[in-house]
């Protein structure tokens, strides 16, 4: 049965969750980067990275002193039977988790001239850093679905939301957006890299499309297209917190939307960090 304390303990678990632990996949990627590792420093950095997500796991601490923005899909039943104020209850579990994992204290008091300048500082309180906008759909059957992306500052400074001249080709269009990405991903520091992109006909679905395939993406799954991409980071030789490897990019995630007739296409590119995507998942049954 749905209640608020049990969606508001649900969702505080499944961010600590998402941002304490490596998914199973990530886990997996980073055994098999290390084995095919050549270069000495970089295959050590790639230890340090798996040993620091196990003791993070194991103590339930945060995997980066970068605790992340709270991005949450929800997909909601279209015979769940949600009691009044379930929302409230969403935020109010994300506001727990915050403050249990702990989050980094990040959000800056102020208007919104004082909030872009800083010039109050931050608060004190975890919780008061507010979620990125929920994003919410309908799906079959009575469950209620959320899914937490814990996206930290350094991927976003060197992500960028771009348009394409097409020709009529993917190549074009995932060459350019993988050719930026390479540009970048010298200046992020936090390598190895999962690539993240989306491909719609506007920049808003462009970046939704982009987060969808953080939210979805699998590092032991991916498609020829996400392996190109991963290719052509890779060719980079940047490396493990840039000190050279064949592992610049632990993979792709790459989601395409609906398009329209045009020459352009817009497209939302993040090179996510060595911790990234943080993502956990919790279904509450009614």
């Amino acid at each position: 049965m749905f209640d608020q304390e049990k969606i508001e303990s649900s969702v505080s678990a499944c961010l600590i969750k998402a941002g304490t632990s490596f998914r199973a996949d990530q886990m997996e990627a980073y055994r098999k980067a290390i084995s095919l590792e050549k270069n000495e420093n970089a295959r050590w950095v790639l230890e340090q990275i798996l040993e620091n997500a196990k003791i993070a796991e194991v103590n339930i601490s945060p995997l980066c002193d970068d605790t992340g923005i709270p991005h949450v899909f929800i997909e909601v039943g279209e015979e769940a039977a949600l009691p009044g104020g379930w929302i409230g209850a969403v935020k109010r579990g994300i506001a727990r988790g915050l403050r249990l994992m702990p989050g980094r204290p990040m959000a800056i008091k102020g208007d919104d001239i004082e909030r872009v300048e800083q010039s109050l500082g931050p608060y004190d309180d975890p919780a008061e850093l507010l979620p990125a906008p929920l994003l919410i759909k309908e799906v079959p059957g009575k469950s209620l679905k959320l899914t937490v992306l814990m996206l930290g500052g350094g991927p976003e400074i060197r992500a960028k939301t771009l348009r394409v001249f097409h020709k009529r080709s993917i190549d074009v269009v995932l060459g350019e957006a993988a050719a930026w990405m390479a540009s970048e991903v010298k200046s992020l520091g936090c390598t190895p890299c999962v690539a993240a992109i989306g491909i719609g006909r506007t920049h808003m679905e462009a970046s939704a499309m982009m987060l969808e395939a953080m939210k979805e993406g699998d590092l032991s799954v991916q498609s020829p297209l996400e392996d190109k991409v991963t290719e052509i980071l890779n060719a980079t030789g940047v490396g493990p917190l840039g000190l050279g490897g064949a592992r610049t990019a632990l993979g792709t995630f790459l989601k395409v939307g609906p398009l329209r007739a045009s020459g352009v296409r817009i497209v939302s590119a993040r090179p996510c960090c060595c911790f990234e995507p943080r993502r956990a998942t919790v279904t509450i049954e009614n």
